[in-house]
């Protein structure tokens, strides 16, 4: 038995022996080895690669590792695989040809070579010279990478102004050998002219490369600065050069309409490295640069070469022509834009202005905006932080977010109750004075601000601006019909649109937590929410027979009218709604009145809401104005959703009825 088991342990360690054998004679075959060498070339472990090679006389280990790591990367290879082709072997050396395939700066290169061989002792080395990285390259010859940049499309509104484009800034230097006898004053000055510290001018100064003659670039400003350009100049030692960069030629006016560019972070390049990006790309970050970026970049040209000692190309490794990106045609109206912008800019409120009737967005403006220029000419840590957390917010677009929509609500509620028949518009609620509340309610009541003679229904509330109706009609709806039909005009939704909005809302939760909280949203307080975008699509269905039109941003001829809801109310309802809301502008006592321009129907309605915890307590508050005009030609009709934060709703009307007056 003893002698049974040990035939069988010594066979075991004698298939064992072979088996190793074999394998490190697999292993050491001179196509393994060079398969081996160049895995390690594809996952970047150039330190591992001397073992596999014999190096020319003439060249260090260190000369090696640096030659290859620097080629490789800088060519920015990989997944690099080979395919062996042949081998021939001799005594003590053996020549592997092979397919080598690789890719290159995103294009995909694939060429034959040959690999030569020593073989010391049990070992096949490879004589590694620079031509096992390309056939052509000498030890004395350089690869060079040429890149291409591709012209980033151009942004333009709907009448062919320029909102985006390629065009030139100026770049303010010092030759520091022209620089008076008194270069503290000199200095001095130009950091006041141009906003920056002392010591960050003498900074670039001292750097290793500037000599007495050379251009020392300080700060990038915009080409249109004559004033600020002509100060400068007057400084000795100056010089202003131009480069073509990215314009924003409105500025603040269109800012969060185009949004802006910056240079690409380490981890957005990490999930768009096989989209043609690189560590010199940039992205846009904000508005129509972020939402068309995929057809605004382009496509980067690339040439990667061999050249001798004197720049002769040898070897054309790659060559690839730069495509440019698309230009990318918007439906908003700049002339527009900046008039509204200029009207607002002091405030923080926002203004969307949509066609009804076909959905095409003509302005979107946010106040206070900030300079999208600055992220190409340069931006200090202050400026950064005024533009993202100073008052206001200037870099938040304001119509992309939700807000507490105020007597703006009313018209939906009424337009909800007529449409599942639980409203009427011959309905009266019997009460007087400035408030009300129900007999079970404790600590809730409420008010509103104009006492009318009149009979309480949908119409004259509609031009009163009666919160205490629109409580009891909420009540008298009910709140499973109420909310029922705020998710049927796509609240608690995202609408599509190209930029993303904030979602409207009614409540934090799923449901309208009490019977005090559905009187309050039935004219729009509570916890009722709407963003201005979903508000415009919303008011288009009063002048659509009750479907809400689609907005959209991007220009398109004869485009198809798009419907977000058909049907969101009944054409009855919408009507009647309507009618209702053109007698708040027509009716010398409709809160709306002062918007009236001689010629035109204007339907509207006015809306304050209040931001505080409680009914005592100071607040904040959003003044608003909704409105649109009626039996225009499809042309010119305009839809206006408005905002402005403490401000009384005639401020905003003023700015309207200017804007409709002269369209």
């Amino acid at each position: 038995m003893k002698k049974k088991i040990l035939i069988a342990v010594s066979t075991i360690l004698i298939l064992i022996i072979i088996g190793s054998l074999i394998f490190i004679i697999n292993y050491k075959k001179p196509e393994n080895v060079l398969s081996r060498y160049f895995s390690l070339i594809n996952e970047g472990k150039y330190s591992e690669l001397e073992t596999f090679v014999s190096l020319p006389e003439n060249y260090s280990q260190e000369d090696f590792l640096k030659r290859n790591t620097n080629i490789y990367t800088g060519i920015d290879a990989e997944n690099i695989t080979i395919e062996i082709k042949n081998v021939e072997k001799e005594k003590n050396s053996a020549k592997v040809t092979y397919v080598n395939k690789l890719k290159i700066k995103n294009q995909v290169v694939e060429f034959e070579n040959i690999a030569n061989f020593t073989k010391e002792n049990l070992d096949y080395k490879i004589d590694w010279s620079s031509n096992l990285i390309f056939p052509e390259l000498n030890d004395e010859y350089k690869v060079r990478v040429r890149a291409v940049p591709a012209k980033r499309g151009e942004i333009y509104d709907r009448n062919g102004l320029l909102l985006a484009y390629h065009g030139k800034i100026s770049n303010v230097g010092i030759v520091p050998g022209k620089l008076s006898d008194n270069k503290e004053k000199d200095i001095e000055k130009l950091s006041e002219l141009l906003n920056i510290s002392v010591e960050t001018i003498n900074k670039e100064l001292a750097s290793s490369w500037v000599k007495e003659n050379s251009f020392v670039p300080i700060k990038n400003i915009s080409y249109d600065e004559t004033e600020l350009k002509e100060k400068l100049l007057e400084i000795p030692g100056i010089m202003i050069d131009s480069e073509n960069d990215r314009v924003y030629p409105y500025k603040e006016a269109t800012a969060h309409v185009t949004g802006y560019i910056s240079s690409i972070t380490a981890d957005e390049l990490e999930s768009r490295k096989d989209k043609g990006y690189s560590s010199t790309s940039v992205l846009g970050k904000a508005g129509a640069e972020r939402a068309y970026e995929e057809r605004l970049k382009g496509k980067d040209g690339i040439g990667v070469y061999v050249e001798d000692e004197k720049g002769n190309i040898v070897k054309k490794v790659i060559e690839t022509k730069a495509q440019d990106g698309e230009n990318i045609k918007l439906t908003i109206d700049a002339t527009m834009q900046v008039k509204l912008y200029d009207a607002l800019k002091e405030e923080q409120g926002f203004f969307v202005v949509m066609n009804p009737k076909t959905g095409e967005i003509l302005a979107l403006v946010s106040t206070p905006s900030y300079d999208p220029n600055k992220f190409i000419l340069g931006l200090t840590n202050d400026e950064w932080t005024e533009m993202s957390t100073g008052d206001g917010r200037p870099m938040y677009s304001k119509f992309l977010g939700t807000w507490c929509p105020g007597s703006t609500m009313k018209p939906l509620t009424g337009a909800i109750g007529l449409t599942t028949e639980t409203l009427s518009a011959d309905d009266e609620f019997k009460y007087s004075g400035l408030s009300w509340k129900r007999d079970n309610w404790t600590d809730h009541e409420i008010t509103t601000l104009t006492a009318y003679g009149a009979k309480k229904n949908l119409r004259n509330a509609l031009i009163y601006s009666d919160n205490i109706y629109f409580a009891q009609a909420t009540l008298q709806i009910g709140e499973e019909k109420f909310t029922d039909g705020l998710d049927k005009l796509m609240f608690n939704q995202d609408i599509g649109f190209v930029f993303s909005t904030s979602k409207s809302q009614y409540s934090n939760t799923d449901k309208i937590v009490s019977e005090a909280k559905i009187a309050d949203s039935g004219y729009g307080q509570g916890q009722v929410l709407v963003n201005p975008i979903h508000m415009a699509s919303i008011y288009s269905a009063f002048e659509n027979e009750g479907n809400m039109i689609k907005p959209y941003l991007e220009y398109e001829e004869n485009k198809e009218i798009e419907y977000l809801v058909e049907n969101a109310f009944s054409k009855e309802a919408a009507n009647e709604i309507k009618e209702g809301l053109i007698q708040v502008v027509e009716n010398p006592a409709g809160t709306g009145h002062d918007v009236k321009v001689s010629g035109v129907t204007i339907a509207g309605k006015t809306g304050t809401a209040e931001l505080k915890a409680t009914k005592d307590a100071e607040g904040d508050t959003l003044g608003w104005f909704n409105c649109f005009t009626t039996d225009q030609e499809v042309e010119e009709s305009l839809l206006i959703i408005s905002m402005a934060k403490n401000k009384p709703t005639v401020f905003l009307k003023a700015i309207i009825r200017n804007l409709i007056s002269s369209y």
